[in-house]
C-alpha cells in the first residue's frame, strides 16, 4: 500500500508540473491514467470508492474514479458527466426520480436511489454522457471493481 501512496503522489506531481507549463493542450497518457486508477485500487477496495482530480481549467474538470461498491443516486445542477469506462462493468440507471433527495448548497442533489429509470450494462471501453439535471446511478455488482475517467463539463 505505501508504495502506491507513492506511486500517487509522484504521478500527481508529474501531472500537476504538467499541467502549469503547458498552457492550453495537456497530455494524460494512458500509462499515467493506469497507474493513477491502480493507486487508487486499495482505498476503494477498503472504502467502496476512491477518485482524485487530474485537472481544474473552471470549464471542465478531468478526474478518475474507482468503485467496488454502488454509488448513491444524484443530479448535478451545474455539470455534464462524461464518463470512459475503463476497467470492469456497472448498471447505470437514468432518468427517473431520486429516492429520499438532499439538496447541497453547491447545486448538487443526491438520492438513496431511483424510481422509474432505465437501465444499461455500460462496461470497459463504453463512452457515456449524462446532462446536467438527469438523475443518475452507477450499481456496482459484488466483486467487480469498476473505473472511469470522467469529465465534468461546467453548464
Amino acid at each position: 500500500m505505501k508504495r502506491s501512496a507513492v506511486v500517487l503522489a509522484v504521478l500527481a506531481w508529474n501531472i500537476a508540473a504538467n499541467a502549469q507549463s503547458s498552457g492550453k493542450a495537456e497530455l494524460f497518457s494512458a500509462t499515467q491514467i493506469r497507474g493513477l486508477l491502480e493507486a487508487l485500487a486499495p482505498k476503494a477496495a477498503a472504502d467502496g470508492s476512491a477518485g482524485r482530480i487530474l485537472a481544474d481549467y473552471g470549464s471542465h474538470r478531468v478526474q478518475i474514479s474507482v468503485r467496488t461498491t454502488s454509488g448513491g443516486a444524484e443530479v448535478h445542477a451545474h455539470f455534464d458527466d462524461v464518463m470512459i469506462v475503463q476497467q470492469g462493468s456497472a448498471t447505470l440507471i437514468t432518468g427517473g426520480t431520486l429516492i429520499d433527495p438532499k439538496s447541497n448548497p453547491d447545486g448538487e442533489t443526491n438520492g438513496t436511489g431511483i424510481q422509474g429509470g432505465k437501465s444499461q450494462s455500460i462496461s470497459s471501453g463504453d463512452l457515456v454522457t449524462v446532462n446536467a439535471g438527469v438523475p443518475h446511478q452507477l450499481l456496482v455488482s459484488p466483486g467487480t471493481t469498476y473505473s472511469a475517467v470522467v469529465i465534468k463539463v461546467r453548464e
